[in-house]
């Protein structure tokens, strides 16, 4: 697939999105965004894990404030200005699109991660971090709220009063305390981190993948409902996973005290 902004590798079953405008530590454009809306689906159907990454020193510095750039429209007449409709039509598809991936995938985070790129990082499933990462909710800095689902993601994960002290400050969370507030899996090398993700999204990728797929969506469920309706939609899941070939043989795995080998069926 030839793309302009970003690069799309499949390696092993796992899908390997990466941001590629270094020059902009990787910020969204036009373009980008419907780029990696491309890259989302063709992953989704060609692989069975996905790892998002982004080129140079820079994971995603969010939307670019260049002027000229839709994503940041600034008209004279201020009254007339909805950047809503900016996330409604093009970010926020984006996020769903992730939240309701078929496969896992994994954020691997080197550098900044800033803005909606903060957002983008933290919707893994897991999320790795080189030592030099910082995740940046910078919209206080110039007037705006946090968008791509970062209130609802960093509220859930962290709580109120630290969600609330990234957004309101806008200061940079490091790798480290990222990882001690459990906002992360793991913090690597930089020089590992590719590695560590392949590596970690390869393992996922060999897993039963219908199975996973439904943990998934089961835990997007608790996150955002009570607990009735966890368990039903558990009691769903299980009936769909209980039906596939990867149920049969990781029980026969188990049994007969084996490596299980998995087909995603």
């Amino acid at each position: 697939m030839n793309f302009q902004e970003i690069t799309v590798e499949i390696r092993e079953s796992v899908g390997i999105l990466t941001l590629n405008a270094p020059e902009t530590l990787n910020a969204l454009t036009p373009i980008m965004v419907g780029e990696i809306t491309e890259a989302i689906d063709y992953i989704a159907n060609n692989a069975r894990a996905m790892i998002l990454c982004g080129s140079g020193r820079g994971f995603c510095s969010g939307a670019s404030l260049n002027p000229a750039n839709p994503l940041t429209p600034m008209s004279a007449d201020r009254s007339q200005r909805d950047i809503g409709i900016i996330l409604e039509k093009f970010l926020n598809p984006i996020m769903t699109k992730l939240k309701n991936l078929p496969i896992p995938w994994i954020s691997a985070v080197r550098g900044s991660a800033a803005g909606f790129g903060a957002s983008l990082a933290l919707a893994g499933d897991m999320i790795l971090a080189s030592e030099n990462a910082t995740f940046i909710q910078i919209f206080s800095k110039i007037g705006l709220v946090p968008d791509g689902g970062a209130t609802h993601l960093l509220s859930r994960t962290i709580g109120r009063a630290r969600t609330m002290e990234l957004m309101l400050t806008g200061d940079r969370l490091s790798a480290e305390k990222a990882l001690d507030w459990a906002l992360v899996n793991r913090v690597v090398t930089d020089d590992t981190l590719e590695e560590e993700a392949f590596n970690t999204a390869l393992a996922l990728a060999k897993g039963p993948t219908v199975a996973l797929s439904l943990i998934r969506k089961a835990v997007w469920t608790a996150v955002d409902s009570n607990w009735e309706t966890s368990l039903q939609t558990e009691r769903e899941l299980q009936k769909v996973a209980g039906q596939t070939a990867d149920f049969d043989e990781g029980v026969a795995a188990f049994v007969e005290k084996r490596a299980a080998k998995f087909t995603g069926q």
